[in-house]
């Protein structure tokens, strides 16, 4: 192991104590299948899965990454700081498809963020049964939330003193809760501190052990003496790496000295750290025949086999063995993925997280690989069933004496067998199995997993949420590199027989601006992938470097993948994926990425549609809106305007200010929609209440006639709309409304209220609505304050909570622009907006119009 390599491992087990006692603790209190912590990483705007806690890691390998702007709960918790229950899948659905796609079980779920202060360090996450009220919060909710309450305090105290931040950025680490009760009667215990290197170990642990005596072994090494010559060095090997915060996910399989089998297993004890180490604690257990049950199911005639719920075999009768085409020692104490490999397939895991996390049985069919067809071609279809416990995951499994009508038939790819490999497997564990397929040695750095099964439908679901070109490439960013272990990106868009750059991530500051606007008869991968139409795949940087002499490399090691953008024939633009190592790309791969290519094609299509059609839109809407507003000596006025961000940004809402006879008409109003559609009957609204103020027409008059004028156009919209004619001599100002927003008035001596006003129904609905009028008076120094619904309205929060919050915004930034030199009504409009305008997710456009009478204005139009 380099020393970087000790330092990232050290690093790792900082945090490794306190995460795993949390997940541990939390998955008793809530009674749940599964429990684990995501942690922020040293990948920007990323968390990674640290601890997992009931349930086999590699099975949910696509949940490992996950970007804090996805829609997801994990990532709602953490990027908003509040918890989120799920008491089912109904209200998973509901409320986050992605999710629901990829895990659709009927389970619910719990997400607490880990805070400390002002840093949130992740999030902590309970998996338990559904509950069948969507209202109903799950047994230990609050005691979940102290430990995440606590977690983040120990995670605080780690980096108190100067020390480094909290990250994670390996794998996950997988707990293995206390041991199952279905063992008790075939499991010895021992303890080792690497203080003292004392040992300590029960009576059936030496009875197990086949120690003699009624001492028990005093130190590790009389531990590993007490195993067989060939597993002695491994014993060794795993506790040194549970003292130092790393226990191994699986059982360690042995023997004893007798030949006997025996699995041992070895945990970190977080809660008592000695110096430079923590303390260890392990079981030995007999994983043979011994009980009654088992003895039982040898005799049955189908195959029976149990698998803990980390995934490792625990149990085989003699016909599971045959099916599976493994003698028993080989399957016994070893992942079912490791001694099966033919199994380790995606609709398979999908079935075994259904057992996992579904409160009945699982069926599914799977058919043998050629290889092994061809030597039992009576059995090469075979049916699972799975029943699932609180520890155990029971399988039975027999020939199918039918075709496949089930939900899954699963045809493995053929294998072959390699020669044995002596000397430890990955991770210092046990030897590699000797029936390991070859194919699987040299496979890619990217284990085969269900992300290429479901990815392509969360993707399309994300994707139909997003509407610009940004957009869509935010969520290929989300989606697509953390699926694949990407770290760059970079997407390019066609326009006039040239490539642009629409979105980069990852590569080095200025790498790609050579490459902007190249022409499709450049001689580089990522026209060649768009001309051609076939994706390029480069396993490493020499083989692209062998491929295209002379072409800038951004590093010297890694892979690449180049996608072609096509939609319906049309070609839409390329897409480059970068990793930061070497890797194969399996041929499952290379069809998914062909695929998900399609579906960001179409996205993005559609969304160089949008963009056309909102640029109309935004140019419309600028030219209709006014460009200054009628001035007049006495009254002050400033008016403020920011389009949506979502859907398709701009929107109807405009104000105006219209000379009137001898005072001022103020206008605010609200187009129902989105779009040319709406800023179009927005301009024409704003065009007929001018004429009618222009005329100096009262206001029920205005309004009456913009509403018949609205329904003659029958344009399918309707429209909101207040409407005040001020006499600025005497302050005193008529007011009409339809369905709009109360103004507010700010009073000079800083009273602020709601004014009282009457109103109808709004614009477009009913030809003979009428319009009532009230009345308000400006004395000089108040400011009053027109605004659409978009500046008050906020999702999941009553309206009147927006409006009673922008009163008191309008009562403080007033008295603060009074105590200034002077009242300025620009900088309270611009105070009044502020939030707004940072804020990147406005749902809505809004408008503001403010008008002040100015101070010792209380004669004429001119008067002093």
């Amino acid at each position: 192991m380099t020393s970087e390599d000790e330092r990232a491992d050290a690093t790792a087990a900082r945090p490794a104590a306190p995460l795993a006692d949390a997940v541990t603790e939390a998955l008793g209190a809530a009674g749940g299948l599964a429990a684990g912590v995501y942690l922020r990483s040293t990948t920007a705007r990323l968390l990674r899965l640290a601890v997992l806690s009931g349930l086999p890691g590699p099975l949910f390998r696509p949940w490992w990454r996950m970007h804090v702007d996805r829609r997801f709960p994990v990532a709602d918790a953490y990027r908003l700081g509040v918890r989120v229950a799920l008491p089912n899948a109904t209200e998973t659905m509901r409320r986050y498809p992605q999710f629901a796609a990829g895990l659709p079980f009927p389970f619910g779920s719990l997400y607490v963020p880990v805070t400390a202060g002002q840093a949130t360090y992740g999030v902590l996450t309970v998996l338990h049964p559904a509950l069948p009220d969507a209202g109903e919060a799950p047994a230990g909710h609050d005691r979940v939330v102290r430990i995440a309450r606590e977690l983040g305090s120990a995670l605080a105290g780690l980096e108190s003193g100067g020390g480094p931040a909290v990250v994670w950025d390996g794998e996950p680490l997988c707990v293995r809760p206390p041991v199952a009760r279905a063992f008790e009667g075939r499991v010895g215990r021992f303890a080792w501190d690497p203080a003292t290197g004392a040992l300590t170990a029960d009576d059936r642990c030496r009875l197990l052990l086949g120690c003699s005596g009624a001492g028990p072994p005093g130190t590790g090494g009389d531990l590993a003496d007490a195993v067989a010559a060939d597993d002695g060095h491994r014993v060794l090997a795993a506790l040194r790496e549970a003292a130092a915060g790393r226990p191994a996910a699986l059982p360690l399989p042995v023997r004893t000295r007798e030949g006997q089998l025996r699995l041992m297993e070895f945990w970190t004890s977080y809660a008592a750290p000695a110096p430079g180490a923590y303390r260890v604690s392990g079981t030995v257990r007999d994983p043979g025949p011994g009980a009654l049950g088992d003895a039982a199911a040898d005799l049955l005639p189908d195959g029976v086999f149990c698998l803990d719920r980390l995934g490792t075999v625990v149990y085989a009768n003699p016909r599971a063995a045959r099916l599976l085409g493994r003698p028993r020692p080989l399957l016994v104490g070893r992942s079912l993925w490791e001694c099966v490999p033919w199994l380790d397939h995606p609709a398979c895991e999908d079935q075994l997280r259904a057992a996992l996390l579904s409160p009945g049985p699982v069926h599914f069919h799977v058919r043998r690989p050629p290889a092994e067809e061809r030597t039992r071609p009576d059995d090469a279809l075979l049916a699972f069933s799975v029943h699932a416990g609180p520890e155990l995951l029971t399988c039975v499994v027999r020939p199918a004496d039918q075709p496949v009508r089930g939900p899954v038939d699963v045809r493995p790819e053929d294998t072959a067998d390699p020669p044995p490999s002596a000397g430890p497997g990955p991770s210092g564990g046990p030897p590699a199995d000797p029936l390991s397929p070859a194919a699987d040695e040299a496979a890619p750095a990217g284990p085969r997993t269900a992300a290429h099964v479901y990815r392509p439908i969360v993707l399309a679901i994300a994707l139909t949420e997003a509407v610009t070109a940004r957009q869509v490439s935010a969520v290929v960013m989300q989606e697509l590199l953390p699926a694949f272990g990407g770290d760059r990106l970079a997407i390019y868009l066609l326009q006039d027989r040239h490539l642009y750059l629409a979105w980069e991530s990852g590569f080095p500051k200025g790498f790609l601006t050579p490459f902007e606007g190249v022409g499709l008869d450049a001689r580089i991968p990522g026209v060649e992938t768009l001309t051609t139409g076939r994706p390029l795949f480069f396993d490493s940087m020499d083989e692209l470097a062998a491929r295209y002499p002379g072409l800038a490399l951004d590093a010297e090691v890694g892979s690449r993948a180049f996608l072609p953008l096509i939609a319906s024939g049309r070609p839409v633009g390329s897409c480059i994926l970068g990793f930061d190592r070497p890797r194969g790309f399996s041929g499952e791969e290379r069809t998914v990425l062909t695929a998900l290519a399609g579906l960001i094609a179409h996205a993005m299509e559609k969304a160089q549609r949008y963009d056309t059609e909102a640029a109309l839109a935004r140019g419309l809407q600028q030219a209709l809106l006014p460009r200054r507003l009628s001035a007049h000596p006495a009254v002050e006025t400033a008016g403020r305007y920011l389009p949506g961000t979502q859907g398709m940004e701009v929107g109807g809402d405009w104000y105006d200010v219209v000379s009137a006879g001898d005072g001022l008409a103020l206008v605010i109003g609200d187009v129902q929609g989105h779009g040319v559609q709406a800023a179009a009957t927005m301009g024409q609204l704003r065009s007929a209440v001018k004429a009618f103020a222009l005329g100096d027409r009262p206001p029920e008059e205005v309004m009456s006639g913009t509403n018949r004028l609205l329904i003659d156009l029958d344009p399918g919209q309707f429209a909101s709309c207040c409407y005040l004619r001020l006499d600025p001599a005497t302050g005193v100002a008529r007011a009409a409304r339809a369905g709009h927003p109360l103004p507010l008035l700010r009073h000079p001596d800083g009273r602020t209220e709601v004014c009282d006003l009457p109103g109808g129904v709004v614009l477009g609905v009913d030809d003979t609505a009428r319009y009532p009028v009230g009345e308000l008076r400006l004395e000089p120094g108040a400011i009053l304050a027109l605004y659409t619904d978009g500046l008050v309205e906020r999702p999941g929060v009553d309206i009147d909570e927006g409006v009673t919050a922008l009163r008191r915004a309008l009562a403080r930034v007033g008295a603060e622009a009074a105590q200034a030199a002077g009242p300025s009504l620009t900088s309270v409009a611009d105070r009044l907006t502020a939030t707004a305008r940072h804020t990147a997710d406005r749902p809505d456009d809004i408008a503001l119009l403010l008008a002040l009478r100015r101070p010792g204005r209380d004669g004429g139009a001119g008067g002093g």
